[in-house]
């Protein structure tokens, strides 16, 4: 009969061969479940999918536009994937995001085969576990924006350039050729700093690894040509119909972004520690001490360590020193640090008595210590539901919202306490990672109406189905306003009345509205509304928010209408127009 001990590794080899498919099938539910479930976001869910709404409409692949006027914040290669998912699938919030989704997909499929080659397979799948369970992660995974797009081929331009340096001679040229058609969909995908922070990165880590030659191979002739024959035509392109975008896609959205507050985004330099912290969670307990211990272990840093290294902080510092800080500028560095707590486990699952394994044993009880009294405020805010507003000061709105959801947090963080202690007390390593690994799946099932609740309160979704079912004839108008989403959500386009254009969110559009030139036809200017007003020879459907509901009553009543109580903090009168009331 075999020994305990020559039969002990089956198991473990079994489950070994079964870890990828099982680190998929995991990220696949974090990324997939209830994708479609919540409304479009405020600003950019509702934004971005009406720019790609009318891509579809229009069959532009060059020029999109939003709200009918044209929109070059962005390029617009993003735009065109979700408008051809549109054309595929149908006009949905799940086939809105599905572009974001299926590149977050694909890059923890390039996450894996790269960590596979340069580490081994159960490093590979636990980056890939840890990745797509981190909350920026999944969460930009599953909303209609460019950032994850733009994650996918950052992150494959910085794969391909350090396996080029792994080859000699043609399979090396091979590598760099890919990496630098990488670095032009990157730039397609969000302008300039789809190439200059992967740049960035490649650049330090080869300073730091001393490799000689290795900047001069990588910006070889041959790969820029590779990188403009994928942008120039882009670039050139657009600037032949809008002659104004070479100086805004260059000084404005890429100069002034970087080195002004002209798009108040500022944040404090420290801002990104904040994130990390939190968006980075559970997997941010284990940084304080993994920073320490590698430092003082830093001669013997494997290649690929001092990869992600020096990637994690190139990204976190470039967009620190930024004066435009928002989360997702760093979500390639997000990745980064996913695979550097992927890797102490696998350390810590190899050596159970080595360094990692008493980082990630700490790192438990921290959790541990965290997630247990968490649990016990939230059973007691379940229980006593103004004990939010009595003791901890939260308004008597915030609480209502928070209410319904507050049990399911208590049994959310109480399966974290119980994993965390199991694992503390049994110094069972396995047992950790699936404590780490439980509060963003439990978050995104058990928790899901409570991010689905936030998204319908941010969103013109709820607004639209209240508005009357009008005639195509029937122009509507927003006065001072235009509520997320609208357009995406009636199928059609709105006239803005509007003093400066903020309603648009979109810097282009207040850019072209500032310099000079007559306004496009479905802006109006404030001090115009009466005389435009004046000339429709159709019927308008105009909408004001609840600031405003005076002025709005005031043209109403001037064309012998009803002002209609939309919700939601709207209002709305359907003006008749004038030649049909002998005015």
């Amino acid at each position: 009969m075999p020994t305990p001990l020559t039969t002990a590794p089956a198991p473990v080899r079994t489950f070994e061969h079964w870890l990828p498919a099982l680190a998929f099938l995991f990220a696949a539910f974090l990324l997939f479940v209830h994708l479609g479930d919540a409304a479009l976001l405020s600003p950019d869910e509702g934004r971005n999918a009406e720019v790609a709404r009318e891509m579809r409409e229009s069959g532009a692949w060059l020029v999109p536009t939003y709200d009918g006027l044209t929109y070059l914040d962005k390029p617009a290669f993003y735009f065109k994937t979700v408008a051809l998912s549109f054309s595929l699938f149908g006009e949905s919030e799940a086939v809105a995001r599905l572009s974001s989704t299926l590149f977050a997909l694909s890059l923890l499929a390039a996450v894996f085969l790269f960590c596979r080659r340069v580490y081994d397979t159960r490093t590979a799948s636990l980056a890939v576990l840890v990745v797509a369970a981190t909350p920026l992660y999944w969460a930009f995974a599953r909303i209609v924006i460019f950032d994850m797009t733009l994650a996918f081929f950052v992150c494959s331009t910085i794969f391909a350039c350090y396996l080029a340096e792994e080859h000699e001679g043609r399979r090396r040229e091979r590598w760099y050729r890919l990496g630098a058609l990488a670095a032009g969909f990157a730039t397609l995908v969000k302008g300039p700093v789809g190439f200059i922070v992967p740049s960035l990165v490649i650049a330090a880590f080869n300073k730091l690894d001393g490799r000689q030659g290795a900047l001069r191979r990588c910006f070889a002739w041959p790969n820029w040509l590779i990188f403009l024959a994928v942008v120039l035509p882009w670039f050139i392109g657009v600037s032949l119909q809008c002659p104004d975008f070479p100086y805004y896609g260059i000084m404005k959205e890429s100069v002034s972004r970087f080195t002004t507050t002209e798009f108040r985004r500022t944040q404090p330099f420290y801002f990104y520690a904040v994130i990390i912290a939190s968006c980075f969670f559970a997997w941010s307990l284990l940084l304080p001490e993994s920073i320490a211990a590698a430092w003082r272990a830093r001669r013997r840093w494997r290649r690929a360590d001092r990869l992600f290294i020096v990637w994690a902080i190139a990204v976190i510092a470039f967009f620190s020193v930024s004066q435009s800080k928002l989360p997702g500028y760093i979500l390639t560095g997000i990745v980064a640090l996913g695979v550097l707590a992927a890797r102490v486990f696998a350390l810590a699952l190899t050596n159970d008595a080595g360094r990692a394994a008493a980082i990630v044993h700490r790192g438990t009880v921290v959790l541990f210590a965290l997630a247990a009294p968490a649990a016990v405020v939230f059973a007691i805010a379940a229980s006593d539901p103004f004990w939010l507003e009595r003791v901890l000061g939260l308004k008597r709105k915030t609480v209502a919202f928070l209410q319904p959801g507050l049990l399911s947090m208590v049994v959310s963080l109480g399966v974290v306490t119980a994993l965390s202690a199991f694992a503390w007390r049994r110094r069972d390593f396995r047992v950790a990672f699936a404590a780490f690994l439980s509060l963003p799946a439990l978050l995104i099932t058990l928790n899901f109406d409570l991010f689905a609740d936030y998204a319908s309160s941010r969103s013109g979704r709820r607004l639209a189905a209240h508005i009357p079912e009008l005639p195509a004839e029937v122009e509507i108008a927003c006065l001072d306003c235009l509520p997320n989403g609208l357009p995406f959500y009636l199928r059609r386009l709105i006239t803005v009345v509007s003093d400066e254009g903020q309603e648009f969110t979109s810097n282009y559009v207040l850019f072209t509205l500032k310099n000079g030139k007559p306004w496009p036809e479905r802006v109006v200017p404030l001090d115009q509304r009466d005389t435009w007003l004046a000339g429709r020879d159709h019927p308008v459907f105009l909408m004001a928010r609840g600031d405003d509901v005076e002025q709005l009553d005031a043209i109403a009543e001037r064309y012998g209408a009803s002002q209609i109580e939309l919700g939601f903090g709207y209002w709305g009168a359907l003006l008749a127009p004038p030649n049909k009331e002998g005015q």
